[in-house]
């Protein structure tokens, strides 16, 4: 019974990567706290917060399916030159099932004022991704399966995007295309010519705003649309209400896969926190596992201007 449980889940993650790369291309990481991590998908956003600012974070997707993808990523970006060049790096680490993706980028923006409080950022992304894949590990039914005892070559490939950034203290909004090329990294030692892993072309569209409910009550709505060749389009909407410009808690719902909840302190003016678990709304993936959970947190160490009281960043 139990051998029938583990072919059952191994079943439905392949079913699961065949879906998740051939059909929708959702090969880049989803976070709840996308909001957050605006670095990771958007050169242009590099030095826009005014500080060097360094943020982790860490996901669990799917807990208790086996092979589920786990996710880190760390940015850190700042200002430079009278503030008109940011500077970032960007890190993610990737593992799902017997895959495992390290991928390094250096950012690089620049600025324009478009008036007193609008600004408009241009960026660059590029760098190297690092792909492993372990067949070996699996357990199958069949351990002579040619196509599992295939010798994986793992591979360091760049690649290299663009984004634009357009922002105030109020709202932004921004597209990006992350990795222009699409590289292969592997290829079938069986038939010789399929390819079995390759990066596609993932479009990024952002926006964000803030509303002062009261003066204790702000809310902060922001989106993430996700667009690649062959696939659905998919968006992350999310409401944020911030309390006290201290607390704050939202709600997350993502097209056609899940419903997420949020909450997080600003310990101080230069550190926050936050936590959120999103739940499977797909009947494929949400009979299996215990939902998914994310831990954010960010540091900014703030450049200090004397006679400049600098104003809370909400982006």
């Amino acid at each position: 019974m139990i051998k029938i449980l583990n072919m059952r889940k191994l079943f439905i993650f392949i079913q699961l990567c065949i879906f998740g790369t051939a059909m929708f291309g959702q090969q880049d990481p989803m976070f709840t706290h996308y909001a957050f991590n605006t670095l990771a998908v958007n050169p242009a956003y590099a030095g826009t917060r005014d500080a060097l600012t360094v943020t982790g974070l860490h996901r669990m997707q799917w807990v208790d399916f086996s092979g589920a993808p786990v996710t880190q990523t760390l940015t850190l970006h700042t200002p430079i030159i009278r503030k008109n060049i940011g500077l970032g790096v960007s890190v993610l680490n990737d593992k799902i099932g017997p895959t495992n993706t390290l991928s390094l980028y250096v950012d690089f923006s620049y600025k324009i004022n478009l008036n007193e409080r609008t600004k408009l950022s241009f960026g660059l992304k590029s760098g190297i991704n690092y792909r492993k894949a372990d067949l070996n590990s699996l357990q199958v039914v069949d351990p002579t399966d040619p196509l599992f005892m295939a010798d994986q070559q793992s591979k360091i490939l760049p690649n290299f995007g663009f984004g634009l950034y357009l922002y105030s203290d109020r709202y932004y909004a921004g597209i990006s295309i992350p990795k222009l090329l699409e590289n292969n990294y592997e290829e079938s030692t069986v038939t010789g010519s399929a390819n079995l892993a390759s990066d596609k072309k993932h479009y990024f569209v952002i926006g964000g705003a803030v509303f002062h409910l009261s003066e204790e009550i702000t809310l902060k709505p922001t989106t993430l649309i996700k667009l690649t060749n062959g696939a659905p389009i998919e968006m992350d909407i999310t409401a944020n209400f911030l309390f006290l410009e201290k607390f704050w808690t939202g709600i997350m719902y993502r097209t056609g896969d899940a419903i997420g909840l949020l909450a997080g302190i600003n310990i101080t003016d230069q550190f926050s926190a936050g936590y959120s678990f999103d739940w499977s709304m797909a009947n494929t993936t949400s009979k299996y596992n215990q939902g998914s959970h994310e831990i954010m947190l960010r540091y900014d160490f703030i450049f200090k201007e004397k006679n400049i009281i600098r104003s809370p960043r909400y982006f």
